[in-house]
């Protein structure tokens, strides 16, 4: 069974979080524009990172049977664009994302944010 938009947005977010993405959120675009739905945007702190955040988005929603419809930047690995038509996914380095400023730029969508579960031992020692 295919997934809805919404689950598409969720599962690359959990895919950037797999390489230690930051800030990474979603944006829910439904009734903004018919564009897409949503945006994912996620943070590299390298250009190694940026590639390998893209890379774990692209492969793991492949393995799922979810396959960009367009991949752009891995040349440049500043700001990689993934589109999975209703889901479009922007994987920036810190300085491109603070200049692009999307969450400004799209200020009326409804975010949210993803961050890495908290392990059991650092949480308490359990």
């Amino acid at each position: 069974m295919a997934m809805t938009s919404e689950e598409r947005a969720v599962r690359t977010a959990e895919l950037a979080l797999t390489k230690k993405a930051e800030s990474v959120i979603s944006m829910d675009l439904r009734g903004l524009t018919s564009t897409c739905d949503f945006f994912v945007i996620a943070t590299g702190t390298s250009d190694v990172q940026v590639k390998a955040v893209a890379d774990a988005i692209k492969n793991g929603m492949a393995d799922e049977g979810e396959k960009a419809w367009h991949v752009e930047g891995y040349e440049g690995k500043r700001w990689i664009l993934l589109d999975f038509v209703d889901v479009v996914v922007h994987v920036f380095d810190e300085e491109t994302r603070d200049y692009y400023q999307l969450e400004r730029l799209w200020g009326d969508a409804q975010q949210r944010t993803f961050e890495d579960e908290p392990q059991a031992a650092a949480a308490g020692g359990e």
